[in-house]
């Protein structure tokens, strides 16, 4: 004679319901994670490129007053103001660096950012000394410092692109 089989004590169906919404709130929650990720990463992007822009944009404002000053169009005393207003400019950009949260893929290259602009402000303190003296070798050492800001900022957008590609990836 055969036996009747057991009915199972555990009811199955309950399990398997519960599995596939705990599997459907998991794949919610990490897409929602990954939107969240890729969200604050461009929020971080915008507000560097923010800075970068408000960087450039005062610099090139400087650059034209210094091609005034050396053709003769400015006075010193002038140029000496404009030289104080824009390192104070440039100096109040610098903490905007703090304040942003930066994916972790992307603080090296942040910290080349700030980096560069921090040289800069050395080079423009050096080139106020320049127009204090008139010594040429002081505006050859603002050059210097100018071009190793450029280079760090060259580093810079090299290692945010990295870590744009590799993060995307």
């Amino acid at each position: 004679m055969r036996r009747k089989k057991a009915p199972s004590k555990i009811p199955l169906m309950p399990i398997a319901i519960g599995s596939g919404i705990a599997i459907v709130v998991i794949v919610i929650l990490v897409n929602y994670y990954l939107d969240q990720t890729s969200l604050s990463g461009q929020r971080f992007g915008d507000q560097l490129a923010q800075i970068q822009s408000d960087l450039k944009n005062e610099t090139q404002s400087f650059d034209q007053h210094l091609t005034q000053y050396k053709n003769g169009q400015i006075s010193k005393d002038q140029m000496l103001k404009i030289t104080d207003d824009h390192i104070l400019v440039v100096k109040n950009i610098l903490p905007r660096y703090e304040d942003l949260k930066a994916p972790d893929l992307f603080r090296p290259s942040l910290q080349l950012f700030k980096l560069s602009t921090e040289t800069q402000i050395q080079s423009d303190e050096t080139l106020r000394d320049w127009v204090v003296s008139g010594d040429n070798t002081t505006r050859a050492k603002s050059d210097q410092q100018l071009q190793q800001s450029f280079q760090y900022e060259m580093n810079a957008l090299q290692s945010y692109e990295s870590a744009k590609t590799g993060g995307s990836q």
